[in-house]
This record gives structure tokens, C-alpha cells and sequence, in this order.
């Protein structure tokens, strides 16, 4: 018989394998990863975002920096459910991450859809026009 550290045995070694420090389930590694491409003159920003709904999405524009916040409240749990967790891995809490798009792109020439887990955001390589103050982007569909 093995040694185990409490009654769930074999999960917790399992959970505690390198593993799953590192690649793809490692959290820093997953939030936001983020591909950058040229097109008609635009950059376009698409970010993974799996899990999140656009309305927990948030887009500002504020000095040049263009910064994606995301939302994740806790879900409640059902009183009635008899079932006990050994591991669970699900992300709750607020991610966020800003991308330098230039001083002169205005919030009128950022475009931004959802679909899938993906946020795509769209704006002008190059502008001739100064933005005011700091300003959110709304998401389409």
C-alpha cells in the first residue's frame, strides 16, 4: 500500500504532476493570448478569451493604450447537489491586458466583435487625429 496525502490519493498526485504547471493549463500562460495581424491598412487584435461572455468584456482607450478587461463573477453553486469535488480548475476574478495602438487612434476607429472566445478588435495602422480623454469601445456581435 502507498503512502497518500489525504483520502483522495491518487487525484492529488496527479494534480501535483509538472504538468500541470506548465503548457497549456498553467494560467498565466492561457488568459488573454493574443494574435496580431495587418489587413487593408488595419491592425487586427484577436485575443482568446474561452469562457467569458461579452458582457463581462470591458474596452478602454485611454492615452494611446488600448486595455481589454475581462470579469468573471463566481457562479452559484446548487444547494441540492449531493456531488463532492476532489479538484476543480475554473478561473474567477478579473484579467487584463493593454496593447499600445498609438496617440492618434480615436475610440470612433476601434471596431471590437465576439464570437467563440474571441475578441476581435480592429483599428487603423496609421491616424491624423487626436483623441480627447479616455473612452470605452463598445463590442459588437
Amino acid at each position: 500500500m502507498l503512502p497518500r496525502k489525504n483520502s483522495y490519493g491518487f487525484f492529488d498526485e496527479m494534480f501535483d504532476d509538472p504538468f500541470f504547471e506548465r503548457g497549456f493549463l498553467k494560467k498565466e500562460n492561457s488568459i488573454m493570448k493574443t494574435d496580431i495581424k495587418e489587413k487593408d491598412g488595419n491592425y487586427i487584435l484577436e485575443i482568446d478569451m474561452p469562457g467569458y461572455n461579452k458582457e463581462d468584456i470591458k474596452i478602454e482607450l485611454e492615452k494611446g493604450y488600448l486595455t481589454v478587461t475581462a470579469n468573471k463573477e463566481t457562479t452559484k453553486e446548487d444547494e441540492n447537489e449531493k456531488a463532492h469535488y476532489i479538484h476543480k480548475e475554473r478561473f474567477y476574478g478579473t484579467c487584463s491586458r493593454s496593447y499600445y495602438v498609438g496617440d492618434n487612434v480615436t475610440e470612433e476607429q476601434i471596431s471590437a466583435n465576439f464570437k467563440n472566445g474571441i475578441l476581435s478588435i480592429t483599428f487603423p495602422k496609421d491616424s491624423d487625429e487626436k483623441p480627447e480623454t479616455k473612452k470605452y469601445i463598445q463590442i459588437g456581435e
